[in-house]
């Protein structure tokens, strides 16, 4: 069963592939093994289809027989496609409730039925609002937060505004709420659903009501 870690650059998306940060993606010991002797090694990259251009870098445990790969925080796990697209696909089903139909017609990138379309937009919608509740109770955030990614995000932005000013730090490009949740969430990304955290639909020896996994459903 392959395994993902997240993989914090500090930098903007496009900047990854410009600089091709895959190549200078490291790590220091397995994961899984952190003793050694599990025939820890590299094992080159895998290409993502979007963005283009976008590679992961992969590593190999012989003793355990999967893949390790380091995942950069704006791409989202298990979907296509980067964390900024999923939340605003999100952000905009959120500012149009009454008509799911018609904003998944708008939103679905290529052209399909109406009812993929919904299922697109319906599985979207499924993992990310289960999680924004989440974040409310693990982070302790207000529960006003817990309503869209669009509050989320405003108080994400405004919390890290006045840090910056504290400290003195100069304003830099602010990244979205979920790819913020995945750094504030770190800890239980192993377990939290994707597309932000790395958990599997089923990891052995974990039931499902201990685990952070919301389930997708038919797609």
């Amino acid at each position: 069963m392959p395994v993902q870690l997240r993989f914090d650059t500090g930098l903007a998306g496009d900047v990854y592939v410009t600089r091709e940060l895959w190549r200078s993606a490291t790590l220091t010991h397995c994961p899984l093994h952190p003793e050694g002797g599990c025939g820890f090694s590299r094992h080159g990259e895998y290409e993502r289809k979007t963005p283009p251009g976008t590679y992961i870098a992969r590593w190999y445990c012989s003793r355990g027989h999967c893949t390790i790969s380091l995942l950069p925080d704006h791409l989202a796990a298990r979907f296509p496609g980067t964390l900024a697209e999923i939340e605003r696909v999100v952000d905009a089903a959120d500012s149009r409730p009454a008509s799911l139909q018609a904003c998944a017609d708008a939103l679905r990138p290529d052209p399909v039925s109406l009812p993929s379309a919904t299922r697109w937009l319906r599985r979207r919608l499924a993992l990310v609002r289960p999680l924004l509740r989440l974040a409310v109770t693990l982070l302790r955030l207000p529960a006003a937060t817990a309503h869209s990614v669009r509050a989320l995000r405003h108080h994400l932005h405004e919390h890290q505004r006045v840090h910056q000013r504290v400290h003195q730090h100069s304003a830099t490009t602010q990244p979205g709420a979920l790819e913020r949740l995945r750094a504030l969430l770190q800890p239980h990304l192993p377990v939290l659903a994707a597309p932000v955290g790395f958990g599997h639909r089923c990891r052995p020896g974990l039931q499902r009501e201990e685990a952070f996994q919301q389930w997708m459903g038919p797609d």
